[in-house]
C-alpha cells in the first residue's frame, strides 16, 4: 500500500479511539461516513462501499473495546455482573443484524445509518443531566435489551454504547459506570456481527484483501491507532466534564447524518 492510504486510515484510527474512550458512544459513528470517503477513494463499488465500511468498523471494535475497557476496569468502571447478563442476548441480536444488513440495498442501508446518526446526536444534544427513573431489570430484561442493543448496532457497526450507555444510565448507573460497562458490551457485539459479515459477504469479496465483507488494511490500520488512543480518551473522560465536548459532538454527527443521507439518495433510494 502507498503511504497516504496509511497514514489515511490510522488518522482514522485514532479519532474512533479517542471518541470510544472519551464519550463511550463507539467510533464506529463516526468511523463508518469516513471510511466510506475512503472506499470511495480506493475505487469500490457503490454496492459495496456502505456494506465494507460498515463490516469494517464492527470488526475494528475487537481491538478498540479491548484496550478501552481495559482502562476502564482499572478505574473500577466495569459492571461486569451486567456485561454477563446481557451478552447472550447481545450476540445472538448482532448476528442477526449483520444478516439483515447485508440483505438490505445499499440506499436503503445508508439512510438507515443515517437516522441512527441523527436520533444518537439529537439524545446527545438534548441530555443535559441524565437521572434513573427505572430499576435495572431482571435476567430476561437485560437479555432481551441486549438483543435489541446487538441488532442496532450490528446494522450500523458501532459498539452499542449509543444505546447501552443511556439505558444504564436511566436504570441508577453512574455515567462514568455506564460508559465502562457499554464499551465492555461491545466486545461481544463486535465478534459476533464481525463472523455475520464474514459469513454474509463470503462470496462478495472482490479482491485478496477482503474477508467476507471486511476491508483487512482498514482493520489493522485502523484498529492499530485506535487501541494507542483510547485509553487517552478514558482519562480525559474520568478527569474532565464532557458535556460541552457532547454538544460539539453531537452537532458534528448531525453533519455526518446529512452526508450518509445523500449517500442514499446517491444510491438511487
Amino acid at each position: 500500500m502507498d503511504l497516504v492510504p496509511i497514514l489515511m486510515l490510522l488518522l482514522l484510527g485514532a479519532c474512533t479511539g479517542l471518541l470510544a474512550g472519551l464519550l463511550g458512544i463507539g467510533g464506529g459513528m463516526v468511523m463508518v461516513p469516513f471510511m466510506t470517503l475512503y472506499l470511495d477513494y480506493k475505487g469500490f463499488g457503490p454496492d459495496l462501499v456502505i456494506k465494507v465500511a460498515i463490516a469494517t468498523s464492527l470488526a475494528s471494535i475487537l481491538f478498540t473495546s479491548i484496550s478501552s475497557v481495559r482502562a476502564q476496569h482499572r478505574r473500577g468502571a466495569v459492571r461486569w455482573n451486567l456485561v454477563r447478563a446481557m451478552s447472550v442476548g447481545i450476540m445472538i441480536g448482532s448476528l442477526i443484524g449483520s444478516q439483515f444488513a447485508s440483505s438490505l440495498p445499499a440506499g436503503w442501508l445508508a439512510l438507515v445509518f443515517s437516522a441512527f446518526i441523527a436520533v444518537m446526536a439529537t439524545r446527545m444534544l438534548r441530555q443535559n443531566s441524565a437521572s434513573a427513573d427505572r430499576v435495572l431489570p431482571g435476567a430476561g430484561g437485560l437479555f432481551g435489551a441486549g438483543s435489541l442493543i446487538g441488532v442496532a448496532s450490528s446494522v450500523v457497526g458501532a459498539g452499542g454504547a449509543f444505546i447501552t450507555t443511556p439505558f444504564l444510565v436511566r436504570r441508577g448507573l453512574t455515567i462514568h459506570a455506564a460508559v465502562g460497562t457499554s464499551a465492555a458490551c461491545g466486545f461481544p457485539i463486535a465478534v459476533a456481527g464481525t463472523v455475520g459479515y464474514v459469513i454474509a459477504g463470503w462470496s462478495a469479496a472482490q479482491s485478496s484483501l477482503m474477508v467476507g465483507y471486511i476491508y483487512l488494511p482498514g482493520l489493522v490500520f485502523v484498529s492499530i491507532a485506535s487501541m494507542l488512543t483510547a485509553p487517552l480518551g478514558v482519562r480525559i473522560a474520568h478527569a474532565l466534564p464532557s458535556g460541552r465536548l457532547k454538544r460539539v459532538f453531537g452537532l458534528m454527527l448531525y453533519a455526518l447524518a446529512a452526508y450518509m443521507l445523500w449517500r442514499a439518495w446517491r444510491f438511487g433510494l
